[in-house]
C-alpha cells in the first residue's frame, strides 16, 4: 500500500488540479444560474398592475375597492400583508414630473389629468401575458375602476430572456461535463499507468479484483473530495469578492441555495473521482501481460 501511494504521489497533484478546475467551472455555471433565477424572481416581484380609479370616489368607495382587491388570489403577500399601495393623483403627478422632467402644469394649469390608483404586485405564477390579460379584464369590471394597465411587452420579454439564459447555461454545462469527464478519465489513466505492473503482480499472487480496486477507489474518492473542497473555497472567495465590488449583488445571494450548490460540487467531485478511477483500474485488470507493454 505504501508503494502504491508513493508511485501515485506525483500524478495525484495533476488529478486534483484537473478536477478542481472542472468543478470550479461547473460551480460557476451553477452560481450564474442561481443568480439569474433570483434576478428573475426579483423582477417578477416588482411588476405592478396599475389600477386607475374614477375621479371623485368617496373614501368608503375606495375602501370597498381595496377590500375587493385584497381578496384576489393573484395579489402578492409579504408576511401575510397584501402588496397593494394607494397612490393619490397628486403624488402620481409629482412622480411624473420628477421622472419625465416635464411639467404638465405649463399647458394644463392646475388641472391634474392623472387618476388615483392602486399599485398591485402580483404572484410569480401569474407572470405571463395571458393571465395578466385575464386579470386586467376582471378588474376593469369592478365599479369605480377606470382602467388597469401594465407593461405588456416587458412581461413576455422577461420570460423569453429567462428561458434563453437557462437554455444556454444548460447546454454549456452539458458540454462542459462531457469535456471534463474525458479530461479527468485521461488524467487518472495516466496516473495509474505507472502502476499497471503492480496491479498485474497483485493478480499473480492471488489478490482478488475487489482487493486490488479498494485502495485505488479510496484514493480516487479522496482526490475528488479534495478537489471539491478547493473548488468550493474558490467559489466562496469569488462570490464574496463580487458582492463587495458590485453594488446590489448582495440582493441576489441565497445562502441556502449556495450551500446546496457547494454540497453538489463535493458530491460530483467524489463521484467523478470514484467512477473514473474504477473505470481505469478495471481496464488494467482486464489487460493481458502482452497488452501491458
Amino acid at each position: 500500500m505504501a508503494k502504491i501511494k508513493k508511485l501515485g504521489s506525483t500524478p495525484n497533484v495533476m488529478v486534483v488540479i484537473s478536477l478542481t478546475i472542472a468543478l470550479f467551472l461547473i460551480g460557476m455555471c451553477g452560481l450564474l444560474t442561481l443568480n439569474a433565477r433570483k434576478l428573475a424572481e426579483l423582477v417578477k416581484q416588482n411588476v405592478e398592475l396599475q389600477v386607475y380609479l374614477d375621479d371623485d370616489l368617496t373614501t368608503s368607495k375606495l375602501d370597498s375597492i381595496y377590500k375587493i382587491l385584497i381578496k384576489k388570489e393573484f395579489v402578492l403577500l409579504k408576511e401575510n400583508s397584501p402588496q397593494i399601495n394607494f397612490i393619490s393623483k397628486e403624488v402620481a403627478a409629482k412622480q411624473f414630473i420628477e421622472e419625465s422632467g416635464e411639467d404638465y402644469r405649463r399647458l394644463l394649469g392646475d388641472n391634474n389629468p392623472l387618476h388615483n390608483l392602486y399599485a398591485v404586485k402580483i404572484k410569480q405564477e401569474y407572470f405571463n401575458d395571458a393571465k395578466l390579460k385575464e386579470i386586467k379584464a376582471a378588474l376593469e369590471l369592478i365599479p369605480g375602476v377606470h382602467e388597469v394597465a401594465y407593461v405588456e411587452n416587458f412581461v413576455d420579454e422577461v420570460n423569453k430572456n429567462i428561458s434563453k439564459i437557462y437554455l444556454v447555461l444548460s447546454v454549456f454545462v452539458m458540454l462542459l461535463l462531457l469535456i471534463i469527464i474525458i479530461l479527468v478519465n485521461n488524467t487518472i489513466k495516466l496516473s495509474l499507468y505507472s502502476q499497471r505492473f503492480l496491479i498485474r503482480s497483485m493478480q499473480l499472487v492471488g489478490a482478488t479484483n475487489g482487493f486490488i480496486r479498494k485502495p485505488f477507489i479510496i484514493k480516487g474518492a479522496l482526490q475528488g473530495l479534495t478537489s471539491g473542497l478547493v473548488a468550493s473555497s474558490f467559489l466562496i472567495l469569488l462570490q464574496q469578492l463580487a458582492v463587495r465590488k458590485v453594488e446590489g449583488l448582495v440582493l441576489l445571494q441565497e445562502m441556502d441555495k449556495m450551500i446546496y450548490l457547494l454540497l453538489g460540487i463535493l458530491i460530483i467531485g467524489t463521484l467523478m473521482g470514484i467512477l473514473s478511477t474504477f473505470q481505469s483500474v478495471e481496464r488494467y485488470l482486464r489487460l493481458s501481460l502482452d497488452e501491458l507493454y
